[in-house]
């Protein structure tokens, strides 16, 4: 397997990774586990982030860019985002999670829907590269994630400030500002690519 693709496939198997560790001190309803889990967590996170800068960088340095790199390297985006963004969606205490359920549902159907238009333009030997508004969707997601794990993080260690309500609003807000960035890319994505389609 390309170094690139190495690096991909590393955020598909550490995807249910991240999600183990965040729902053991839930499920099992331990404080010190809680503590624990945000010590791997965050740079857990953050390594599998980082592979997507790597992934990108060391195909572009070895020529190692291909059409299967294009398909699998959106996929293990989505593997990530979804996997954290469920996660989520519940907090270690009676804080209500920093995800509603609807959001995450709308997110789910973009990309499932985006993953069956790339399906159908690689059967048709067209690779859909990520696009700027792809790009720029994915920043979001990150930068959204990490504010979700850095509240949760705050619940785990016992730090809850008095204005967490207001922390957990500016959450909801990222999350919002996530669907529709998602949205337009893919309204984006049907303009440049939608004709795939039509010819089925």
């Amino acid at each position: 397997m390309k170094l690139s693709n190495r690096f991909t496939f590393s955020r598909i198997i550490l995807s249910p990774v991240f999600f183990l560790i965040y729902f053991l001190p839930i499920w099992l309803q331990n404080a010190t586990l809680a503590k624990i889990s945000v010590f791997i967590s965050i740079p857990l996170l953050a390594f599998m982030e980082f592979t997507d800068y790597l992934d990108g960088h060391y195909a572009r340095k070895y020529n190692e860019v291909s059409d299967f790199g294009k398909l699998f390297d959106p996929f293990a985006d989505v593997m990530v985002h979804l996997a954290t963004f469920l996660c989520f969606m519940f907090t270690f205490g009676n804080y209500g999670g920093y995800l509603y359920p609807v959001i995450f549902i709308l997110i789910l159907y973009r990309e499932m829907t985006q993953n069956f238009l790339r399906m159908v333009a690689a059967s048709k030997g067209t690779a859909i590269a990520a696009r700027k508004g792809g790009k720029i969707k994915t920043v979001g997601y990150v930068i959204s994630g990490f504010y979700a794990l850095f509240l949760e993080s705050l619940v785990r260690l016992d730090m809850v400030p008095s204005f967490f309500g207001t922390l957990k609003i500016i959450s909801l807000v990222l999350f919002i500002i996530c669907v529709i960035a998602s949205y337009a890319s893919f309204i984006d994505y049907l303009i440049h690519f939608g004709k795939i389609l039509k010819e089925e």
